[in-house]
């Protein structure tokens, strides 16, 4: 199991308890009767479901990303990282924002490419912009849904 793997199961696994202890505290403050702790009971319970909700989407995500990357691979089209990286590790990121330039255009050229998108998200994530690789990525994931349904 890869570490990165092990890491997010681990803390997946914590946010479950921490939403269990929420949903805890939710139930007995509506268990009290009181109007008022009902009603922030009520507040509180939805938590544990957003939690629950943005979780499921997360490794969902993870789960399409990780298959369009198997299958980027089998077929030598997987984007190579070399980009220079500082002595921390960090991406150069004037490199970064050079090679963006390069997976943008080619979205532009086909908006309906998944492995385009799926490039692009991960030039976002080089150059430090992890809102836009999300999106990019998730917008990969649809198209790459809706050509195999099609």
């Amino acid at each position: 199991m890869r570490r990165s793997l092990l890491g997010a199961v681990l803390m997946t696994a914590l946010l479950g308890v921490f939403m269990v202890a929420v949903a805890w505290r939710g139930v007995a403050l509506v268990r009290t009767g009181e109007p008022v702790a009902i009603a922030l009971g009520a507040a509180v319970l939805v938590l544990p479901l957003l939690g629950a909700w943005l979780l499921v989407r997360e490794w969902r995500l993870a789960a399409a990303v990780q298959r369009m990357a198997d299958r980027l691979a089998a077929e030598g089209r997987l984007p190579v990282d070399d980009l220079p990286r500082t002595p921390g590790g960090r991406v150069v990121r004037e490199a970064a924002d050079a090679a963006f330039a390069g997976f943008r255009a080619e979205t532009e050229r086909d908006p309906d490419d998944w492995a385009a998108w799926f490039r692009l998200g991960f030039a976002y994530d080089a150059a430090g912009d992890r809102r836009r690789a999300r999106e990019a990525l998730r917008r990969a994931a649809a198209l790459d849904r809706a050509a195999s349904r099609g």
